[in-house]
């Protein structure tokens, strides 16, 4: 279910002091359920995966999505299937 239109998106306190936050370098996020806003366009910003921070850049295209679509925080290793090993022939 998504989230009603007249509420607006959602944005976590820690981001909603503008004017604190254009004056750092790098923005920590912690929040990964929170949209993008306007203000963070062009800045660097680490999103936090549970397990380390990734750094990425707020460019156009991801204004209005969740910091979560960007950042992954589950491996998907792919088993690789081993071949058997050659038997070794005893010559005596």
């Amino acid at each position: 279910m998504s989230r009603s239109q007249w509420k607006g998106c959602f944005i976590s306190r820690s981001l909603l002091n503008e004017k604190k936050i254009l004056k750092k370098k790098e923005i920590i996020v912690r929040d990964r359920h929170s949209s993008i806003p306007l203000f963070l366009l062009g800045k660097y910003v680490s999103i936090y995966t549970g397990r380390v921070f990734i750094r990425i850049y707020i460019s156009r295209e991801k204004i209005g999505f969740k910091f979560g679509d960007f950042v992954f925080t589950r491996r998907h290793n792919k088993k690789v299937k081993k071949s058997p090993k050659p038997k070794k022939k005893n010559n005596k």
